[in-house]
C-alpha cells in the first residue's frame, strides 16, 4: 500500500512553521531540510524547498512554494483533546503570535493554517435528535470549545 501523507504548501515560511509545530506538540521532530537548488523558480536565495516533519506520530512535507499558495478554511488539521486544559493549551499556543480565534473550535496559525482544538469525543458529546441539536448549538456560539459547557448542553 503507498503511504499518504499531508502536504502543505507554505509561501516561504515552511522552515518557521515547522520549528513552530515541534514547539507547540510533545516529542515532534523535523525529519529533514531540503535547500532548494539554484533555480530561477526558488521564491528566495537560500530558502528550504522542502522540510519534512512528524507532529503526533504523523508524517508531514512543508513546501515553501512562493507567493501563489494560499492556504483556505477547506482544509485543517484537528487536534483532538481529552481534557480542557489541553484545549486551552494547544488554542493558545496555535493562535500566538498573529494567529486568529474562529468559529466551533476553529482557529487559523499565524501561518494561515486552519485547526480544531476538540474534544476527543466530540462526536459522542454530539450525539442525535434533540442532543444533537443543544450540542451543535453549543458549538456554533463558541469561539474556543469548553468541554463542561457541551457537557451541559449534551445533558439537557
Amino acid at each position: 500500500m503507498p503511504t499518504i501523507t499531508s502536504f502543505l504548501a507554505f509561501t516561504d515560511k515552511a522552515e518557521e512553521a515547522a520549528t513552530f509545530y515541534c514547539s507547540v506538540f510533545p516529542g515532534a521532530k523535523i525529519l529533514s531540510t531540503t535547500p532548494y537548488p539554484d533555480i530561477p523558480v526558488a521564491p528566495k536565495p537560500g530558502l528550504a524547498m522542502v522540510v519534512e516533519v512528524e507532529l503526533n506520530g504523523q508524517r508531514y512535507i512543508f513546501m515553501n512554494g512562493g507567493d501563489h499558495f494560499r492556504f483556505t478554511d477547506a482544509f485543517s488539521l484537528a487536534v483532538e483533546c481529552e481534557t480542557q486544559a489541553e484545549i486551552d493549551r494547544y488554542w493558545d499556543a496555535l493562535v500566538a503570535g498573529g494567529g486568529e480565534h474562529g468559529p466551533c473550535g476553529w482557529l487559523k496559525d499565524r501561518f494561515g493554517v486552519s485547526w480544531q482544538v476538540i474534544p476527543k469525543n466530540i462526536a459522542a458529546l454530539i450525539g442525535s435528535g434533540a442532543r444533537a441539536k443543544r450540542v451543535m448549538e453549543a458549538v456554533m456560539q463558541s469561539t474556543k470549545l469548553d468541554i463542561a459547557t457541551l457537557e451541559r448542553a449534551a445533558r439537557g
